[in-house]
């Protein structure tokens, strides 16, 4: 009859059949078990896997009052002076090595026209909230369960960032905590070692296994056995539970996620200067009109009239994308004006613009008519 090895570690002799090694990839998967549901929580009987968005509860129509000074004046900024503008420009030539600063010095300016162009800006910050079901090892901690009325996910006090700037928190539903056997390990605090699968040796790298070296000697790592013991497991065949770090038990809770975002719209009234728009997004200009309120009224009253339009857009558009998803904290409008002046000069008896925009001057042209050679290469 033939013998049959029951064991993976039975008759440890030289010259044993050869073992693959089995990667260290994380817990052996042979004996995974899905995690059962926590206990229902009154109020939570419906929290499924992952975070579940909660709307907040109806707080009652919020009628946003109008700017309690409605602005009627016609704002006009104007043009640089001819000796600005100049120095804007040589500024921005001496930035790129590949311009020549000939036209700078030899260059007529004819014509400076304002271009006034105004930004509306409105930001609206907002509150949401998620719940999911979450564990950790216990560790003796206290369990803050039943009895207990749980608060619901709008109930449970979170102190708010400083406004208009994005934050995140997660914080513990009180009274939802409770106790339960791991899953990954069955309760054991530990888990079978994926390099030995169980048996405790893994294969000598020195001999491939076969006890015997390059050289027909008995291998000294293994002293001729072909098997070493796991050093991932320190010989036992098994290692600590990841999931519950040893310990067996889990503690089980509901956690919150509360998201506080600042939600921006930005439009740009352009006047057909020729200067690409969103050159604009990166300066400043002169704030004309700052409304901040829980709910803000549109703008009607703005001497521009496409500026109030653009106003009633945008708190039309917010309210209706975060009325009910989310609540409304805060709101603020601002009306920026920015100062754009489109300047003409002549060099060598040919015309050329450039423009000159932002509280901070900067310049753009795509015309420069003094390019090194190594800027004309396409």
């Amino acid at each position: 009859m033939d013998r049959r090895h029951l064991l993976s570690d039975q008759d440890d002799v030289t010259g044993l059949a050869y073992q693959p090694m089995v990667p260290n990839t994380g817990q052996w998967t042979g004996t995974e078990v899905e995690p059962t549901a926590p206990p229902a929580v009154p109020g939570y009987e419906h929290l499924g896997p992952g975070y579940n968005d909660v709307p907040p509860p109806p707080m009652g129509f919020q009628h946003p009052q109008p700017p309690t000074r409605p602005p009627t004046t016609q704002w006009e900024i104007p043009a640089i002076s001819k000796e600005l503008a100049n120095e804007a420009f040589v500024e921005y030539v001496s930035s790129h090595c590949c311009y020549s600063r000939k036209p700078t010095k030899e260059m007529i300016i004819s014509d400076l026209v304002a271009m006034n162009t105004y930004r509306y800006r409105l930001e609206t910050f907002t509150e949401s909230r998620s719940t999911e079901w979450a564990s950790e090892p216990y560790n003796g901690q206290l369990v803050d369960g039943m009895p207990g009325l749980a608060p619901g996910p709008w109930d449970v006090s979170v102190s708010a960032p400083a406004l208009f700037q994005d934050s995140e928190t997660h914080v513990r539903v009180p009274h939802t905590a409770s106790l339960k056997g791991c899953h990954s390990c069955l309760n054991l605090g530990k888990s079978a070692c994926n390099r030995c699968v169980t048996s405790g040796r893994v294969q000598c790298e020195v001999c491939g296994g076969s006890g015997i070296t390059a050289s027909q000697e008995r291998c000294s790592d293994c002293r001729g056995l072909g098997r070493v013991k796991c050093t991932a497991c320190s010989g036992v065949g098994s290692t600590p539970c990841t999931t519950c770090q040893g310990r067996g038990q889990l503690l089980c809770y509901i956690k919150l996620k509360v998201q506080w975002q600042n939600h921006v719209y930005v439009q740009v009234m352009d006047k057909r200067s020729g200067l690409p728009v969103e050159h604009l997004d990166s300066v400043n200009g002169e704030t004309l009109l700052s409304d901040m309120n829980t709910m803000v009224y549109p703008v009607s009253s703005f001497p521009v009239e496409s500026v109030n339009a653009a106003s009633r857009k945008a708190v039309q558009e917010h309210q209706a994308q975060f009325t009910g998803s989310c609540r409304i904290l805060h709101q603020r409008q601002t009306i920026e004006l920015i100062p754009v002046t489109r300047v003409h000069y002549t060099w060598k008896e040919k015309t050329f613009i450039y423009f000159v925009y932002g509280a901070e001057h900067r310049v753009f042209t795509n015309e420069y008519p003094a390019k090194c050679f190594c800027c004309t290469i396409t």
